[in-house]
């Protein structure tokens, strides 16, 4: 039976990207198959094959059956940025903001920051990434220092994670211009303001970004990929992520490194031994701000974070209230559990922490 992957044509904050290739084309691993047509970034295809289908939201091919970890390499580019923008580089961590467009900021006194909490609960790849190769990650800092002019890099990390803190320690051994910050274990350290205020004891406003404290913060895994563009002309065509939950195999995450961008989520399930029985839900991304999607058409993109099998959701056929939290689940994913549970939303209340910023909520001070 053919292997189908699947490229949704919006894996980035901004507009669908369009198709380049054509249906019956033959496209070999790594070759771009979608350009930007505004705020976004390129897709390259994770497999060699023949292009199926394309609709408005995704292109489809049909792998073939002999794959090789070998890519089409990017063009070689005079800067960083440039290859940035040809690998199709964007924020990994979920909120998928085109990197070569963050990366433009100029920073001389200023610092890149490292955002490697995974404050989410379960998910562990970042983590096990930094124990096990932290070079990567670091290289992808000092290629970004540069881009920007940044002086000063920061690895934002709690100090619960104490193998992947020595990892970096040690690799950092003897430099001042990058510094490991040891952070507390509380959520959502991982979110910008957050981690900022961790590493400088300084709030910004909720309508403020970053760059107003001369910061420029990304995930650990998105410095990889800057890493592999600029070293090995590698877009972005494979993704790391954790398989939890219900499983056969227990409650412990199973890490995934460099799984093909169009793979099926449900066979990576199986490969982490199976779901064990009922479940409520497959969760895709963290377990608080995940989204629920079905298991037989789910697939890893480029900010796919984890896949969380869950047990049946309890039935409760009552009235319930709803809290909405903004560094949590919104009110659409609330009303879906609810439904799900079979209960009568008659509520929803706002903390009191939240603020509105352009139709988006956010927390005054997440975390405290």
């Amino acid at each position: 039976m053919a292997t189908l992957y699947k490229f949704p044509l919006k894996m980035h904050i901004g507009a669908p990207d369009a198709a380049i290739v054509k249906v019956g084309q033959e496209v070999k691993r790594g070759e771009c198959i979608a350009e930007p047509t505004g705020l976004g970034a390129r897709i390259h295809t994770s497999v060699s094959g023949k292009v199926t289908d394309i609709t408005d939201t995704e292109i489809v091919i049909e792998a073939y059956d002999t794959q090789s970890e070998d890519y089409v390499k990017i063009k070689e580019c005079d800067s960083i940025i440039d290859s940035i923008y040809e690998a199709g580089i964007i924020g990994a961590g979920g909120a998928g903001f085109p990197t070569h467009v963050k990366i433009k900021a100029n920073i001389p006194d200023g610092y890149i920051i490292a955002n490697c909490v995974e404050c989410e609960p379960v998910l562990r790849h970042n983590i096990e990434l930094l124990e096990k190769n932290p070079g990567i990650v670091i290289r992808g800092i000092e290629y970004a220092m540069k881009a920007t002019g940044a002086p000063k890099g920061y690895i934002g990390i709690k100090a619960k994670n104490k193998k992947a803190v020595a990892s970096l320690k040690d690799a950092l051994k003897g430099r001042t211009d990058i510094e490991v910050s040891e952070l507390k274990n509380l959520y959502p350290m991982g979110e910008e303001r957050a981690l900022i205020n961790g590493i400088f004891g300084k709030w910004l406003e909720p309508n403020q970004l970053p760059l107003e404290a001369k910061c420029v913060v990304m995930n650990g895994e998105t410095l990889a990929n800057i890493t592999r563009a600029v070293e090995d002309r590698k877009p972005v065509i494979d993704k790391d992520i954790t398989v939890a939950g219900k499983l056969k195999s227990g409650k412990d995450s199973h890490v995934f490194f460099q799984v093909p961008v169009g793979t099926s989520i449900k066979s990576l399930v199986e490969k982490a031994g199976g779901i064990k029985g009922e479940y409520g839900e497959l969760v895709v991304g963290g377990p608080y701000t995940g989204k629920s999607e079905e298991l037989e058409k789910a697939m890893v993109t480029k900010t796919s974070g984890g896949a969380i099998v869950t047990i049946p959701l309890p039935e409760y056929k009552g009235k319930m209230g709803l809290l909405v939290c903004a560094c949590g689940a919104n009110e659409a994913r609330l009303r879906d559990i609810a439904n799900k549970m079979g209960s009568d939303v008659v509520s929803v209340v706002n903390c009191k922490n939240i603020v509105e910023n352009k139709g988006v909520a956010k927390c005054k001070t997440p975390g405290e």
